[in-house]
Parts: structure tokens; C-alpha cells; sequence
């Protein structure tokens, strides 16, 4: 390539060059590396990202290996067309290297807002996995789900008028709220979805798979009363 110079710079006096360090070094699987190149970058982290409207938002996770995504976790929330767009990605990012993933139309904001975010920690070394010696094998990223590989979803609703309600949490989806004397929330039960549908899976009876994931969480059984959360 032919480089052009304004006739100010041709002018110019030449200056040597003084000492030259390079690139700070960045704490990467448990080593300093000088990222110079792309195939440099190495590193599992997470990000969060949100669309212009901010009624979506999307939870990424990559594990990249010498420059490359070899895993891609998308966990979306707030917006019924990011569950596409997820999708989408989750087959278009692997195998690309962090800079194509960074420039690649992901079709929704929140996820290339979170592509971006991902980008800063990865080039800054500032990865979960910086410190881990040879860093996190792929399928790492699927332990950020709980059991039954379902997101952790935590879902509340509460009005001035009549209160709170719990629709579900980490432990499950909310069946009944427990409520003391004063009517105030003490517990409640719930259904773990993900490990349901793993029994049904393996042939246990629905019914069955229903009533042995049915749990309770804080002091549910002293409660003096309960309700349906969504109906009540």
C-alpha cells in the first residue's frame, strides 16, 4: 500500500524513534500475554447488554480460545423476538474471531450491545477466567444455568394497592405464596421446572415429575394463609 502524506508532514524534519515497550501485558488464563494480534485474546468471561428502548435485555457469555469463539451462552429477557434473535446467534458466533463477532449483525441491539461489552473485557484481560492456568474447557459456559440447564429467572410484580407477588425465582416457578397474620409474605412454594421436565425426559410419569420437584422456601408451612400469586 502506497501511503499519502500531507506536503506539512513530507516536510518535516525526521526525529528517531525512541525505546518502544509495546502493549501493556494482560492477565489472560493465567498468564501476562502482549496482545498484539487477534489470535492472542483468550479468555471466558460474561456481559450484559440492552436494546435502544431498553425493553430487552441479554445475558452473553463467550469462551474464546487463540482469538476464536468456541462457546456462546445467550440468555435473553423482556423482549419475545431476542429468544429468535438468540437463536440466531448462538449459531452464528462460534467460530468467528472476536473482532468478525464484533462486526457481525447479530439482529438485535441487546445483543450486539452485549457482543461489545464482551469485546472491552476480553481485549482488557479483565475475563473471569484471567487467572485460571490454561483457563475454562468449553461447556463451561452451560454452569451459568441451574439444573435441568434452565436460566436462573427471577420474576416479581407489586402495586401500591395490593401488594407484592413472587412469579418466580431461582429455586423455581411460584405456585402459592405463604403469608402470616399480617399478610405479609414468609415463603413460598414452588415448582422446579428445569429438574421436571428432565424426569419427564426419562419416562417418569408427569404427575410423578410434578409432585417430587414441588419445594418450599423460608417458613411457607407457618403460613396462616396462601395465595396463587397470579390469580389471587
Amino acid at each position: 500500500m502506497t501511503m499519502q502524506f500531507s506536503r506539512e508532514v513530507e516536510e518535516m524534519v525526521c526525529v528517531a524513534k525512541g525505546c518502544n515497550h509495546g502493549s501493556a501485558p494482560i492477565p489472560q488464563e493465567g498468564k501476562w500475554v502482549q496482545a498484539r494480534e487477534i489470535k492472542d485474546i483468550s479468555g471466558l468471561t460474561h456481559g450484559v447488554g440492552w436494546c435502544a428502548p431498553q425493553q430487552g435485555a441479554c445475558k452473553l457469555t463467550l469462551n474464546v480460545k487463540d482469538g476464536v469463539i468456541q462457546e456462546a451462552l445467550m440468555e435473553t429477557i423482556g423482549c419475545s423476538g431476542m429468544t429468535h434473535s438468540a437463536a440466531i446467534a448462538t449459531e452464528v458466533l462460534p467460530g468467528k474471531t472476536v473482532l468478525e463477532a464484533l462486526n457481525t449483525d447479530l439482529v438485535c441491539d441487546a445483543i450486539n450491545t452485549a457482543m461489545r461489552e464482551l469485546f472491552l473485557q476480553i481485549a482488557y484481560g479483565r475475563t473471569q477466567s484471567a487467572f485460571s492456568e490454561d483457563g475454562l474447557p468449553v461447556g463451561a459456559g452451560l454452569e451459568d444455568l441451574g439444573k435441568g440447564l434452565r436460566s436462573q429467572v427471577g420474576t416479581t410484580y407489586g402495586t401500591l394497592a395490593k401488594g407484592a407477588r413472587y412469579l418466580e425465582m431461582a429455586e423455581g416457578y411460584v405456585l402459592k405464596l405463604g403469608l402470616d397474620e399480617n399478610k405479609e409474605i414468609i415463603g413460598y412454594q414452588f415448582v422446579h421446572l428445569g429438574k421436571m421436565m428432565e424426569a419427564i425426559g426419562k419416562g417418569v410419569d408427569p404427575k410423578e415429575a410434578y409432585e417430587k420437584n414441588v419445594g418450599t422456601y423460608g417458613r411457607f408451612a407457618e403460613a396462616a394463609s396462601t395465595i396463587d400469586p397470579r390469580h389471587q
